[in-house]
């Protein structure tokens, strides 16, 4: 493991997968591809500039309640990967925020070569790491992301109501309004 590596797990059949705390200067271009794409219009970053890209992740590297990583599968860059404490995110004013929930997000890189059991894998060694000490995870995926709202359901998420995220809008973050899906993970 590298100094950067907060979790790594073998999954039998899938490959080694790696999570690692993002490094803004290192990986915004990277990820700035990613997040442009058309198929993560969801992601909410579409329009930004790499240096755009940069910046937030830094703002996010900075908080203690926030966490972006870079998910590694058998040492190839495959997903961003991020969470964050409920009570200390917009997320908080919709819904009963419980002792031991976590939120995370997560954005899959594009591929040319679509593996099937891909995401099921890559899901498995990430709610096992996110759920280290944790009771349950919350995800909120746009409402009109119907891909990503059934592999939730795939991986075990029991869908919760339908909600509108309220608006951010401080010096370092802007993040418009979002109508949302809740679903939770329990252990």
């Amino acid at each position: 493991m590298t100094a950067t590596t907060e979790y790594e797990q073998t999954v039998e059949g899938f490959g080694t997968v790696r999570v690692e705390r993002i490094d803004p200067d290192r990986d915004a271009t990277l990820i700035h591809g990613w997040v442009a794409n058309e198929r993560a219009r969801f992601w909410g970053m579409k329009d930004t500039t790499v240096e755009q890209v940069r910046d937030v992740y830094a703002h996010l590297d900075s908080l203690d309640t926030h966490h972006g990583f870079l998910v590694r599968l058998d040492g190839e860059p495959v997903a961003l990967f991020q969470t964050y404490e409920p009570e200390a995110d917009r997320v908080s004013e919709c819904y009963e925020v419980r002792p031991g929930d976590l939120g995370v997000h997560i954005l899959l890189a594009p591929s040319d070569a679509p593996r099937p059991g891909f995401t099921a894998g890559l899901l498995t060694a990430l709610t096992a790491y996110a759920l280290t000490g944790r009771s349950r995870l919350v995800a909120e995926p746009d409402a009109a992301n119907e891909k990503a709202i059934a592999r939730l359901v795939r991986a075990g998420f029991e869908l919760g109501p339908e909600v509108v995220l309220p608006e951010v809008d401080l010096p370092e973050v802007f993040i418009p309004e979002k109508k949302a899906r809740l679903a939770f993970l329990t252990r």
